[in-house]
Order: C-alpha cells, then structure tokens, then sequence
C-alpha cells in the first residue's frame, strides 16, 4: 500500500467533506467523531460528488437524490443507490492526512 499526502489535519472542518484528486482519483476526506474517512467522491448512483453533500453520524449523503454511503464501509443504507462506493485506508502522521487508493497487488 502506497500512502500519499492528501491535506494537513488542520485544514478539514468537522464533519465537511474536502474533495481532493489522488492519482487521478477524486476522493472525499471526512473528518467526524474525531476520525478521518477517506471514500470515493463519485456517487455510485448518480455519478455526481458526494463531498458536496452533508455528513452526518458516520454517513455521507449524495446532495442530489439523498442516498447515505457509510464511510466506514462505502455501503449505502438508502435508496436510490444500491451499489457500495470504494473507501480508501488513512494514516495521520503530524498534520498530514495520508492517503491509498492504491489496490494491494
């Protein structure tokens, strides 16, 4: 697993996703209940982003039809989306929040 820098800890605001591009993959850092969430930032529905949307006990929702993904797990738990999106490992080291969305080969 290849960790990359995504932001500092300081400049997430609690429970407002911050849209950041790793490797060509657009990702949504949440930081809620004292934890940071890295999950992918296309909705699997509607293909538009969730860090554009509000948090809210662990759960992310897609501004534009309300299905919640949670993030620890990219599962949704409300309709319409069906379909888990990918949720990424994060380290803190300092104020960096550090990133993989690399697979294990």
């Amino acid at each position: 697993m290849t960790f990359q820098r995504a932001c500092g800890l300081s400049e997430l605001e609690e429970d407002t996703p911050k849209r950041v591009e790793l490797d060509g993959t657009p990702v949504s850092l949440v930081h809620t209940g004292g934890e940071v969430f890295a999950i992918n930032d296309i909705c699997s529905h509607a293909n538009v982003s969730l860090s554009e949307g509000e948090v809210d006990d662990c759960h992310i929702e897609c501004w534009l039809h309300g299905s919640r993904f949670d993030l620890r797990s990219g599962k949704p738990d409300s309709l319409p989306a069906t379909r888990p999106v990918p949720v990424y490992p994060v380290k803190i080291e300092g104020d960096d929040v550090l990133v993989s969305v690399t697979q294990e080969s």
